[in-house]
């Protein structure tokens, strides 16, 4: 009871600093010669929804990284070669390029002599749309290339993970509407390969 009137009260602060800042953009009551907030009207008008969902998430976890990722359980009687072997051919079937494996768990075990929950993780790449995005922001090299990575849980269950790209594609100004349909390729890719890696679907 008391963590769920926690949760109501950080979603009203939370609600009430939008409102505020909102209020102070609109009446122009100075925050709009603050170089900060002068690109709000530029935003992506996906942006508030972006931002809520993982504002929601942030409040149920407590866990910043777990706001902005994406992830879906592995069905039942999935093994990890299913899953893998499911990832590589969806990967290859959308013609995304596979540069590169870390079979983080074999690597840890191997160091440390002691068996590890299982984890792997995949790096995905597009060359071309990568480069449009380098070159439309320096800062978007540090989500590439992209990564999924299947993992097994603390009670046995495995799952695959990727970044929420939403961020990135909806999280600021509008993308440039090439950059923005390229951006939107891939994570239709990175989603296919998830759901489809999750259920064994060739």
């Amino acid at each position: 009871m008391i963590k769920l009137v926690w949760n109501l009260l950080a979603l009203l602060g939370l609600a009430l600093v939008a409102g505020l800042v909102w209020v102070a953009i609109t009446f122009d009551f100075g925050l709009q010669n603050m170089k900060d907030l002068g690109n709000v009207s530029s935003f992506d008008s996906k942006a508030p929804e972006v931002y809520m969902t993982m504002a929601k998430s942030l409040l149920a976890t407590g866990n910043a990284a777990e706001a902005t990722v994406w992830k879906i359980p592995v069905a039942e009687g999935m093994s990890v070669e299913d899953v893998d072997q499911t990832i590589n051919f969806v990967a290859n079937e959308h013609n995304i390029k596979n540069v590169g494996e870390l079979p983080l768990s074999e690597q840890i075990a191997a160091m440390t002599g002691e068996d590890q929950r299982y984890l792997k993780i995949y790096m995905f790449c597009n060359p071309l749309t990568a480069a449009k995005m380098v070159e439309y922001s320096e800062a978007f090299s540090a989500y590439l290339p992209c990564r999924i990575s299947l993992i097994e849980d603390k009670t046995g269950q495995l799952w695959i993970y990727t970044l929420n790209m939403d961020l990135m594609i909806h999280g600021g100004k509008s993308l440039p509407p090439d950059l923005f349909e390229e951006a939107n390729v891939v994570k239709d890719v990175m989603l296919d390969i998830m759901n489809r890696g999750s259920e064994g679907d060739f």
